[in-house]
């Protein structure tokens, strides 16, 4: 067990990291990653508004984050004949996170 992690960290050293590639993939993450003002009140990533593309979910008249949260939810609850709805799921979970710790008063 400790040759097979000491080979293993070996051919980790080995590896030549190609600066390119970690720019590409920085680059992408934020990119991925940079907020869009929907409207006053709505801010969305580019890899949420894409998971939301893809379950045809109008985000764009969504006047809140609790009226968007509302719209994912019934497609969580009818399916619509989707197979996989995990990565909706755990959009509606950050959503709702966020709207917890960022507009509820407490």
């Amino acid at each position: 067990m400790v040759i097979q992690k000491l080979t293993g960290i070996r051919k980790i050293i080995k590896l030549k990291i190609n600066k390119k590639d970690i720019e590409n993939f920085v680059n992408s993450t934020i990119e991925n990653n940079k907020l869009n003002k929907i409207n006053n009140n709505l801010y969305l990533s580019n890899n949420q508004i894409n998971i939301l593309k893809k379950y045809k979910i109008d985000y764009m008249n969504s006047t809140s984050l609790q009226s968007l949260i509302f719209k994912i939810e019934i497609v969580l609850n009818n399916n619509y004949g989707y197979t996989n709805l995990d990565d909706l799921e755990n959009l509606s979970r950050e959503l709702s996170e966020f709207n917890y710790y960022y507009n509820t008063n407490k």
